[in-house]
């Protein structure tokens, strides 16, 4: 049986109607190199007849995500790609799976134009009209020939320092589908470390989530910002990956847990400072194998990683991941932390590029959808990162840096509805305004203090008798650091009206449309604060949602302003 299969290429035929043929190349570990051409349709054929575990990229009936458009049909195209690759190379991996003989026929025989009757999940969705599509859909769906889209998990983060003021017996766990519960650390001996009282707050939270009724699932993530110094070691050889994977795994039994999260930050790169190796990428994806095969195919592995692949041994993003989406049930795409406190204050979390013209323009969410997916890792197993949080600046700027004034004649507006499929907010904000003046105090001083994702032990928030003497507004205690939603709102930089939040207590709330987030500024106090809201979350939901991802997770539960942020997330992914 061959060993491993990529599907870099595709062409399109015309008959019966045009629709797309991906070219699967095969490569066996003592044959040569072969290839064969499928539509969609075959491995769907295929998965109904093998009636394996594992997931296709979604049907989707084409317009009902996407719009007629070529980019439509490159966005389709590519995340067929990387999940079918994932696909074929989860069955060949998985013993129960990899002689089957169905599984070597199809990977022996091409395609034809009279292969069975033609599927409308094979047409090019530029061929279709959103008519057509939607009435295609509805009738399949009638027929149960095809189901209803999945709802997108919303899942958060739970770090265990958050126990005093989010009880686990206290937390309504309808409003999560997965619990990351942050975190333990591997250690000098290829073994897991706990915080004082950790493992005793993770069994309240697990018996906790097991007498909601919802199903809420818990998994252990292990790493974190300041916890990946050991990673590289524990992952370096046979031996230490064995005795890694064991603790894992000890750790799933001895406190039910429903998986495992990986949260190395970062491979290959320092991080925090950590011994690092151009070896980390591959050894974490014999790791990812040893776990998988370990746990079995039932339960969660995930790994919080960057708006790019892991970097490789030559120092650059991996451009096939394929093979790690295999063993994985999501990617967390950490995108936040694109832009720390500066005196150029920039976006902490952009929803994408969306003038052409940003600093960054790998980090986003819109680009780490493209570059995973391009890299092989389908876009149904990737879960978007959204941040409870903020950075405090001290700034006089009253634009973000970074993102600057639209080309002429760039219609924002028809560029958001097009491709985002969003509209433009708060329109009376500040939109893409001109930076400030160089001269100003705080603006052009210093240089922008670009970071990347990363999950950070949090400081103890504020308490009422600790701020009650400040000015209302008074932010200057998180001065250059991150500053947690809830804690512009305790301090009086925002208030709650109605469902939304606005300004309070001399502060201007602007809205950047060329990243969609909004930022509060106060010159008198030399105060930029950037942030996400109900606004920009609900945005980058609902842009996940229309992409086919798996959902999205927030970092972290404990700096909401009670359900607010999450009802909006929960609301925007159709939950």
């Amino acid at each position: 049986m061959p060993t491993t299969v990529e599907i870099i290429q595709h062409t399109t035929a015309s008959a019966p109607r045009p629709h797309v043929l991906y070219h699967v190349d095969i490569a066996s570990v003592d044959g040569p190199k072969t290839q064969v051409t499928k539509r969609y349709s075959d491995f769907v054929d295929l998965h109904a007849k093998i009636d394996d575990a594992y997931i296709l990229p979604p049907k989707r009936i084409l317009a009902t995500t996407f719009l007629p458009t070529a980019w439509v049909d490159d966005a389709l195209i590519a995340e067929r790609k990387a999940g079918l690759s994932a696909y074929l190379n989860a069955l060949l991996t998985a013993p129960t799976y990899k002689t089957n003989p169905v599984l070597a026929s199809f990977l022996q025989t091409s395609s034809t134009a009279s292969s069975g009757s033609f599927s409308l999940e094979d047409a090019l969705p530029s061929t279709l009209t959103r008519t057509a599509a939607l009435s295609a859909q509805k009738q399949l769906v009638a027929n149960g020939v095809v189901h209803a889209a999945a709802t997108p998990i919303a899942a958060a983060y739970y770090p265990d320092w958050s126990v005093d003021s989010w009880p686990p017996e206290n937390l309504d766990y309808s409003k999560f589908d997965v619990l990351f519960f942050a975190f333990a650390t591997p250690n000098s001996s290829s073994g897991i470390s706990w915080d004082a009282g950790a493992t005793s707050i993770l069994q309240r939270l697990v018996k906790s989530a097991r007498n909601s009724g919802h199903g809420t699932r818990i998994v252990l993530s292990i790493g974190g910002w300041g916890g990946s110094y050991w990673f590289s070691q524990a992952m370096s050889s046979s031996g230490n990956r064995t005795t890694f994977v064991n603790a894992a795994v000890n750790a799933v039994n001895t406190y039910g847990l429903d998986g495992i999260d990986i949260d190395w930050e970062y491979p290959n790169e320092s991080g925090a400072g950590n011994p690092h190796s151009s070896s980390d990428a591959a050894n974490l994806l014999s790791f990812f194998t040893s776990l998988r095969s370990s746990l079995g195919s039932s339960k969660i592995i995930s790994a919080a990683v960057t708006c790019l692949p892991w970097v490789g041994s030559n120092g650059s993003p991996l451009t096939n991941v394929s093979s790690y989406a295999a063993q994985l049930t999501y990617a967390n795409i950490m995108n936040y932390d694109t832009w720390g406190a500066s005196a150029n204050p920039g976006p902490n979390a952009p929803l994408g590029n969306l003038c052409g013209t940003s600093r960054q323009p790998q980090a986003s969410a819109q680009a780490a959808l493209k570059q995973w997916t391009a890299a092989g890792f389908p876009a149904s197993k990737l879960l978007l990162g959204l941040p409870l949080y903020g950075y405090v600046s001290n700034s006089t700027a009253t634009t973000l840096t970074g993102i600057a004034m639209p080309p002429a004649g760039f219609d924002l507006q028809a560029y958001k509805e097009r491709v985002m499929g969003l509209p433009v907010r708060n329109p009376d904000a500040l939109m893409c305004p001109l930076p400030g003046k160089q001269g100003e105090p705080g603006v052009g001083e210093g240089e922008p203090s670009f970071l990347s994702g990363k999950h950070e032990r949090a400081r103890p928030v504020k308490t009422t008798a600790e701020f009650s003497a400040k000015a209302a507004g008074d932010l200057s205690s998180y001065t250059g650091q991150q500053i947690p939603f809830n804690q512009l709102v305790a301090l009086g930089a925002l208030k709650k009206s109605g469902s939304v939040y606005v300004q309070a207590n001399g502060y201007n709330e602007g809205w950047d449309d060329c990243s969609d987030t909004p930022f509060l500024f106060d010159v008198a106090r030399r105060t930029v604060v950037t942030y996400d809201d109900t606004y920009s979350l609900g945005d980058k939901a609902t842009f996940a949602k229309q992409n086919g991802m798996a959902g999205c997770f927030t970092w972290s539960l404990d700096q909401d302003d009670g359900y607010t942020l999450q009802n909006v997330i929960r609301s925007s992914l159709g939950k």
